[in-house]
């Protein structure tokens, strides 16, 4: 880890090594672009063969009127004389370096104190757990502007929010607080402030670093891989599903004992079998 060379990024790495604290802090409100990208490409590379378990970001960067920034979009600034075919291929990349941070074999807490706006609200997708104080606000504005949450926010952000509030937040734009980003799924805790949050993130860094590195990237390969079936290998395994319970016997007793269960009466059903 302390090899890798990060030009926008501030790790600090525990005594022990098997937690990673990221302090966003660049630019003007913590904008990604190509530099930040080439960062958070070698750092996710150097997770695979660090003894890094547990992964926090955060951000400490204010505006000039001390209002606190997470990520507040992504470095449009930077592509002003690009073409077409440059926007797109870059568009590209950081949807590649944001799916590949999602499956870094660590513990990633993502820590929102402020504004997440645009590629700020995607990069919570990359996170296992997430974390918001009263200051967070969050948006996916791209519509507006005559393009679309490109780095995850139309491919990935239903699995997190479902459908419905992803499609509420990429049409229209709308602003939402901490509050309703609970509510929704977007975020997992909402701290009472930024000390709370933080002292909470390292309570669960401090858990998942006590563990077997093996086992918990192991873990979370597992759960995300199920993820990533397509719609008919889904409804295969619905199928798959549906057939144990009618090849097992306990279709057929839930429909001898319909009325009886339906009275709110037990029945005896047969023992667990596996799919």
């Amino acid at each position: 880890m302390s090899a890798v060379e990060l030009e926008s990024l501030h790790p600090v790495l525990s005594s022990d090594g098997s937690i990673l604290e990221l302090t966003l802090n660049h630019g003007r409100v913590n904008e990604m672009g190509s530099t930040q990208l080439r960062d958070w490409e070698n750092l996710t590379q150097s997770l695979h063969t660090s003894p890094v378990c547990a992964l926090i970001t955060e951000s400490t960067k204010q505006t000039s009127r001390g209002t606190p920034i997470f990520i507040a979009g992504a470095d449009v600034t930077e592509r002003v004389d690009w073409t077409d075919d440059e926007v797109k291929k870059h568009v590209r990349w950081q949807r590649r370096t944001l799916a590949a941070l999602r499956k870094a074999p660590v513990f990633h807490i993502a820590l929102v104190d402020g504004l997440a706006l645009g590629w700020g609200t995607e990069f919570l997708i990359t996170a296992d757990y997430r974390i918001a104080t009263p200051n967070a606000r969050f948006s996916l504005p791209e519509t507006g502007i005559g393009i679309l949450p490109g780095a995850g926010g139309t491919s990935e952000l239903s699995r997190i929010v479902g459908i419905n509030q992803a499609l509420r937040l990429g049409m229209t734009g709308e602003q939402i607080d901490a509050d309703e980003a609970l509510r929704i799924g977007l975020v997992d805790e909402v701290a009472s402030d930024a000390a709370t949050a933080k002292a909470r993130a390292m309570e669960l860094a401090k858990l998942a670093a006590r563990r077997s590195p093996t086992a918990v990237a192991a873990f979370k390969q597992g759960v995300l891989s199920s993820q990533t079936m397509d719609e008919s290998a889904r409804q295969e395994l619905e199928a798959q599903a549906y057939e144990l319970c009618v090849d097992s016997g306990e279709a057929a007793i839930g429909r001898a004992n319909f009325k009886a269960i339906t009275s709110g009466e037990d029945v005896q059903w047969g023992p667990r079998k596996k799919l």
